[in-house]
């Protein structure tokens, strides 16, 4: 009987041990999930817009998330191909392929988000049609959305495109050109200043909005929403875009709070991509 009750005493004392070392291990397990940072790269609204709503939904998953703000759409794609980000936030895919490609990079896109409305504006007339010969028209210089612009023109008969269905056309693929436009390949950022110097400017939604002008309003041409070639989206690397953290920011953006953020606060201005 001493021997019976001594067995269940050396029983009884390894599961207490045994439980306090589970214990132990799942807050460690705890402890450490909740101290993992998401950094995410963007530079402007609604991008952070959208990541600043998501951070307590991130916590709850036991994820930090940390905005990384940049200077500029390069910076972004170079800091998350270095591996100072885990993703970025702010581009579509053929912008990110440019990027690959120039860079041998292995950029992919991980999620579309929402489609921005673009457009082209200008401060002296208020018809497309009323846009007088010799015009200087303001273009982005980076190719590919120098070719969305382009397509714009075309598609509102300002141009005619040799191939119109093209993502990499140049102004060299013009075939013609009825008013003698004369085309200023101006950097994304800065075609708010060119909206005071040109005739005609093409500019993001994002960016014109500064200048208290919107697409709907303003937009002497508007691109068609249901092309999502260039919907802006969530970005990682090949080497992390099936990770847990990558999954978790993923599920957080692609969220009925995000969609019903665009089509109420962006609406417009964006309409959701997924």
């Amino acid at each position: 009987m001493k021997k019976f009750f001594s067995i269940c005493a050396c029983l009884l004392t390894l599961a207490l041990i045994l439980t306090a070392c589970s214990s132990k291990t799942n807050s460690n397990n705890t402890e450490k999930k909740e101290n993992v940072t998401i950094k995410v790269a963007s530079h402007t609204t609604p991008m952070t817009d959208m990541l600043e709503m998501i951070k307590d939904d991130l916590k709850n998953e036991g994820y930090n998330l940390e905005i990384v703000k940049v200077s500029d759409n390069v910076q972004a794609n170079v800091a998350l191909n270095n591996k100072e980000v885990d993703a970025n936030f702010f581009q579509h895919k053929p912008f990110m392929e440019q990027f690959n490609q120039k860079n041998n990079a292995n950029l992919v896109t991980v999620q579309p988000i929402y489609n921005a409305t673009v457009a082209f504006y200008s401060k002296n007339i208020k018809d497309i049609k009323d846009l007088k010969d010799g015009a200087d028209v303001a273009i982005p210089s980076d190719p590919t959305n120098m070719a969305r612009s382009l397509r714009l023109l075309h598609n509102g008969k300002v141009i005619t495109l040799n191939d119109p269905n093209s993502y990499t056309v140049t102004t060299k693929d013009i075939k013609e050109n009825p008013k003698n436009l004369k085309f200023t390949e101006v950097s994304l950022l800065n075609l708010n200043e060119a909206y005071n110097e040109k005739d005609l400017v093409f500019n993001y939604p994002t960016y014109i909005a500064k200048l208290n002008l919107t697409p709907g309003k303003d937009g002497l041409l508007v691109e068609d929403q249901k092309d999502s070639t260039f919907a802006v989206s969530l970005v990682a690397r090949e080497d992390n875009k099936d990770s847990d953290t990558i999954k978790a920011i993923k599920k957080a953006l692609a969220s009925e709070k995000i969609k019903n953020f665009i089509n109420e606060k962006l609406k417009g201005h964006a309409t959701p991509a997924f």
